[in-house]
């Protein structure tokens, strides 16, 4: 399976603390989203699952301990993976510790369909700042935005917007940049100043509010394609739109 193959889901939220109920939020979220799915294995070394016939009271007590393993659906045929992440103070926006959750899953119709559900409900169950779902290869085309010497270009080599590295934020309610899928909960919204219903009248018809107040936006059909002239206009166009985003100025 190639990185064109797989969709990435990623949500930035505060760091686990003790008894922090999160991680099985999250878990049983991404459960509910994709039906069926069933994330009841730890990736063991070599990659080996190992089954969790107590998965809730083993996440719980990791949970405890600080820590979100890496689990995965047991299935090398179809993987679905999602573990959590910590981002130290030093190197998170706002200088505050952050957990990051990702998760992993096939591209295919099924999960391109549940995408936006699974995104909220991860999202919600992390009590995420912001979050997106993007093609795995999004990572080497965001990098090329990050704007690391004063002296650097204005734009990407796409044409894009160069932004702030994420420790140069002042808040982790800015959003580092844009996916195929955005979520940015009721704070991140605020900090960016969306909805504003004349300029956004567009991109609140592919928008929906989530139970706490937040918003997941869809910017195009499909996922991003970086080389779609039309997907790259719509991401310029959003980038311009919202400048918070990167911490390249105030909405």
């Amino acid at each position: 399976m190639t990185t064109q193959d797989r969709l990435h889901f990623a949500v930035y939220a505060p760091a686990l603390t003790d008894d922090d109920g999160r991680t099985l939020a999250v878990v049983h979220g991404i459960e509910q989203a994709l039906p069926g799915l069933r994330m009841e294995w730890e990736v063991g070394k070599g990659g080996r699952p190992i089954a969790l016939p107590q998965r809730d009271a083993w996440l719980a007590e990791a949970a405890r301990l600080g820590k979100f393993p890496l689990l995965c659906n047991g299935d090398e045929r179809y993987p679905v993976t999602i573990t959590g992440l910590k981002t130290l103070a030093s190197q998170a926006p706002g200088g505050q510790p952050l957990l990051d959750v990702h998760a992993d899953l096939p591209r295919d119709a099924a999960v391109i369909a549940a995408a936006s559900r699974m995104l909220e409900d991860i999202a919600e169950g992390a009590r995420a700042f912001w979050g997106h779902a993007s093609q795995e290869d999004y990572g080497s085309e965001v990098a090329q935005q990050f704007r690391r010497s004063p002296q650097g270009p204005e734009r990407s080599p796409r044409g894009l917007p160069m932004l702030n590295l994420p420790e140069k934020l002042s808040a982790p309610e800015i959003p580092c940049f844009l996916g195929w899928l955005n979520h940015w909960s009721a704070a991140a919204a605020k900090v960016i100043g969306f909805p504003d219903p004349a300029r956004d009248a567009e991109l609140l018809t592919r928008a929906r509010r989530t139970p706490s107040g937040g918003w997941v936006v869809q910017l195009t059909d499909s996922p991003l394609d970086y080389d779609n002239p039309a997907h790259l206009d719509t991401l310029l166009r959003t980038y311009e739109r919202f400048p918070a985003i990167g911490g390249r100025s105030a909405p």
